[in-house]
This record gives structure tokens, C-alpha cells and sequence, in this order.
């Protein structure tokens, strides 16, 4: 067992109902109810990202876990584990296949999902961006909850309308991204990227969830009430590739989000969607920064994000633990 994390109170107090989104593992859940988690990215330069992210799904616990990226991404990522669901749909420019419908086939697959991450290895190609674009939209009018990082956040900049007022919404901006998206929307956070800048730019976006990653992570929608910050210890190596399992833990923590709802089992508490989505938001970074102090104590400056990848279940186990149901 790891040395334990020390936790402020709150921490503690916020851990419990984590737990309470959670779902037990009983006899009557079959496959895919425990999670189906997709991530769009993956690109010609970019395999790693997505890999990352949905590995960080599938170890956390969703059932199943998908990749939709472009052809010669999927030939790659297929070859770094047989875990994942890999779809060759995305494309490149120069293309002969339209945006609709390419956006199209990506579209029929969301009524099939619990949440979408999107953006981990995107890039900034304008045929990708214009796909991505499309299925935003889509998922918003299916209210399918998303998290969008990396070059999804590029697309917010430029079009901030495609997420401005879904609530539904998860951003996770590094504070150089903050700093480009507050601008982007004219918010001038006077340098505060912190609770005052994260609000501001929360309510600019019409109450989006943003995680605004950094040495303390703060995540909120806009209110005090759901303001919160994420003050686990963490490791002192920032190499890329962490932002990842981040991205990852909140689509499988969004899709147990949705249980919960649902009361697909005896649930406690009668908690809202508003106070779930930064559950599953704060969840997500407490979980991340613990996978990335656990695999600092073993790598030191050789850490990488694969490191954190094998330590998301330890995390999982250590922050939150299995109900006694799941271990009768």
C-alpha cells in the first residue's frame, strides 16, 4: 500500500462525495453501464494523447473505452494496447470526403456514449477542427456531457458560442490556454488565474465547468457554490502527457455521473447536476495529481505520462476505494 496523501478537510469532505457518485459493481449492471467513454483525437503527428486519455477511462473503470481518430492513428494506437476500441474515422486535409460526412458517422455513435473527450492529439488541421466543430454541436442538442482539452480549447477560442451556456461542459485549460481563452471571450482577469479569474471566465462561457490546471488546480462554473480548488500534492515533474489522464478520469467519472443520476442503483444523496459535474471535475484532477505524486515517488525527473498511466487504479483505490457491494 502507498504512503497515504495528506488532505486538508475539505479534500476529505469532497472525497465522500466522490464516492457517492460512484457506482457499485452488482450483478445486474452488463457491459457497457459502468461506462462507454469515446476520445476524438489522433492525428498523423499525435497518437499519443489519445491513447493516454482513454487508457486513463478504461482504468479508471468505464466498461468501454473508444479512440475516433484519423487511419494512420489507428494503425498506431491499435498497436499500443488491444484494450481499446479504435475507429478510423477522423481525416486530414487535403481530403475528398466531406465535413458532414465524416462529422455524420461520428454523430451516430453518441447516442451510444456516456460522455465524449475531446481534443488530446486533435491538432489544428481545418478539416479536423471543422469535424469536431459539427459534433460539438450534436452533442449539445443530445446533451451528451463533454470534456474538451488541447486543440478542442483552440476551437473555443475560436468559436466560443459552441459552448457557451451548455453546462454540460468540461474545460481543462493550462494556465497559458486560460490566459488565451479569457482573452478570447474579453475577460480581462487582471492576471488572476486563480478563483476570481477561473470564475470570470466560467461565467463569460455561460457557466461551463472550467479546470484550470497549475501547481493548484481550480475548477468552478462561475459561482461560489461550486468553486473549488484541487490541492492534492502531486508530482514536480511536468512532462506532457499528464493533462491526458486528466481528461480521461473526468469522461468516466462524467459517465458514472450519469448513473447516479438515473439512480441506476440505491444511491445516497439527492445531489444536482451541477453539483455532480464539479464532483466529477474535482474527481478528476484529485485522482490525476495523486497518479502523478505516486509515479514521482518511483521515477523521480524520468517520469512520463505512461508512468501515470499504470498508476490510475492505485489512485483510484487509495483516494476512494470500492463500495462493499462491489467485493461481496
Amino acid at each position: 500500500m502507498p504512503d497515504q496523501p495528506e488532505m486538508s478537510p475539505a479534500t476529505k469532505e469532497l472525497l465522500k462525495k466522490v464516492r457517492m457518485i460512484v457506482p457499485p459493481m452488482l450483478e445486474k449492471f452488463h457491459k457497457g453501464m459502468l461506462g462507454r467513454v469515446a476520445v476524438i483525437g489522433g492525428s498523423e503527428n499525435y497518437t499519443g494523447a489519445p491513447y493516454f486519455s482513454a487508457m486513463a477511462s478504461a482504468r479508471l473503470g468505464a466498461d468501454l473505452s473508444h479512440v475516433i481518430c484519423t487511419p494512420p492513428a489507428a494503425n498506431v494506437i491499435k498497436t499500443y494496447s488491444p484494450n481499446l476500441m479504435v475507429h478510423p474515422i477522423m481525416h486530414e486535409s487535403p481530403s475528398s470526403i466531406p465535413v458532414s460526412s465524416i462529422a455524420n458517422t461520428v454523430i451516430a455513435m453518441l447516442t451510444h456514449l456516456h460522455s465524449l473527450v475531446i481534443g488530446p492529439g486533435l491538432g489544428r488541421d481545418e478539416l479536423m477542427q471543422s469535424t469536431v466543430a459539427e459534433v460539438i454541436s450534436a452533442a449539445r442538442e443530445k446533451k451528451v456531457p463533454l470534456v474538451l482539452d488541447a486543440d478542442a480549447l483552440w476551437l473555443v477560442q475560436q468559436k466560443p458560442d459552441l459552448v457557451r451556456g451548455y453546462k454540460e461542459c468540461v474545460l481543462t485549460p493550462n494556465v497559458v490556454e486560460f490566459g488565451r481563452l479569457a482573452q478570447a471571450v474579453g475577460v480581462d482577469t487582471q492576471g488572476d488565474t486563480g478563483r476570481k479569474g477561473c470564475q470570470a471566465l466560467a461565467n463569460a462561457l455561460g457557466g461551463v465547468m472550467v479546470v484550470r490546471k497549475g501547481g493548484v488546480d481550480w475548477i468552478s462554473d462561475g459561482t461560489d457554490e461550486w468553486t473549488v480548488t484541487g490541492d492534492g500534492e502531486g508530482g514536480k515533474k511536468r512532462s506532457g502527457g499528464q493533462g491526458d489522464t486528466l481528461t480521461g478520469s473526468i469522461g468516466t467519472l462524467l459517465a458514472w455521473r450519469n448513473m447516479y443520476l438515473d439512480k441506476a442503483w440505491d444511491t445516497e444523496g439527492d445531489m444536482g447536476r451541477e453539483e455532480t459535474l464539479m464532483l466529477a471535475a474535482w474527481g478528476g484532477s484529485a485522482i490525476t495529481r495523486e497518479c502523478s505524486r505516486l509515479a514521482f515517488m518511483k521515477r523521480g525527473r524520468s517520469l512520463q505520462a505512461s508512468d501515470l498511466t499504470e498508476e490510475v487504479p492505485v489512485a483510484f483505490e487509495t483516494l476512494i476505494g470500492e463500495k462493499e457491494e462491489s467485493k461481496l
